[in-house]
């Protein structure tokens, strides 16, 4: 399918990750995205209460909204700023398992994301080999739960912090690595906007690609500093269109970072941003 068959009107789900309202507690987002026109929301381990957790997954389900994706609470196989411990590698493989095992019941057909981690002493070499042998022993258990992993290259603002890789190229050479059929692409356009032929990327990933998040970008105050989908500088309606004709189908989902910044996003109106991300991706998709 060419760009130019893609529908007139928002072909995707309208999603929502729970990171973009990260001032509200887990219930407040569950009672309020359905009536936002959220349709997906991509739950984030972190806003989970152990104790509470039956609870609060079965509110969800209850909700109507779909379990687009999860965001395990330990999503690295090396260290992250985001979460430093455990540090020993197999603890936060182990971490990640348990994750899986945990949440998959309560979604079944989800995607866990998760991302490489920073390269230790800059080895990406490395990296990249021990991603592919912990994700091989992974997958196998993700199918037997029903559920999938996607790998996400993360911006240049993260290497060394949250991710080895940076490109659609490097994650698709580790999912090819993987080489299992619950082994997918996360792809975030704010990470991978400015990636050298992105569109030639995206159609290499085809339907691999598997969880879609977008924001909106300007030179940012910190590695957490992203704007309301339309009002930045990334051509979110011609990478959206390249990828439905690569064969996407699930949710878009806006993933939202704001803080350490002067004008962060989580101290405004958080109802306004949903309402006016669901409106800049329609006017994004629609402008041609």
């Amino acid at each position: 399918m060419s760009q130019s068959d893609a529908p007139t009107g928002l072909s995707f789900l309208f999603g929502m990750n729970e990171f973009t309202t990260q001032p509200w507690r887990f219930e407040e987002d569950v009672a309020r995205y359905p009536a936002l026109g959220v349709e997906a929301i991509e739950v984030c381990e972190a806003k989970l209460d152990p104790a509470r957790l039956d609870a609060q997954m079965k509110s969800v389900i209850d909700s109507g909204m779909r379990i687009s994706a999860v965001q395990p609470k330990i999503r690295t196989f090396f260290g992250s700023r985001m979460a430093p411990e455990p540090h020993e590698t197999e603890a936060r493989v182990a971490a990640l398992r348990d994750s899986i095992g945990r949440l998959a019941p309560y979604a079944p057909g989800t995607v866990f994301v998760v991302n490489t981690g920073a390269s230790p002493e800059g080895d990406m070499r490395r990296v990249m080999d021990e991603t592919i042998r912990h994700l091989r022993a992974l997958c196998p258990f993700a199918a037997e739960q029903g559920v999938s992993i996607a790998l996400e290259p993360l911006n240049p603002t993260s290497l060394n912090i949250e991710s080895a890789i940076w490109t659609v190229g490097q994650a698709m050479d580790i999912v090819d690595g993987v080489g299992h059929s619950a082994m997918g692409l996360c792809l975030d356009l704010w990470n991978v906007w400015q990636n050298a032929d992105l569109e030639a990327q995206i159609r290499r990933a085809g339907q691999k690609i598997t969880v879609l998040q977008v924001s909106d970008w300007r030179t940012p105050h910190s590695f957490t500093d992203r704007l309301v989908p339309g009002q930045g500088d990334i051509p979110l309606g011609q990478l959206l269109r390249t990828t439905y004709a690569a064969g996407f189908r699930g949710a878009c989902t806006v993933e939202i970072f704001s803080s350490n910044v002067p004008d962060s996003l989580y101290d405004g109106d958080l109802e306004r941003l949903i309402q006016d991300s669901r409106a800049g991706l329609q006017a994004a998709w629609t402008n041609r």
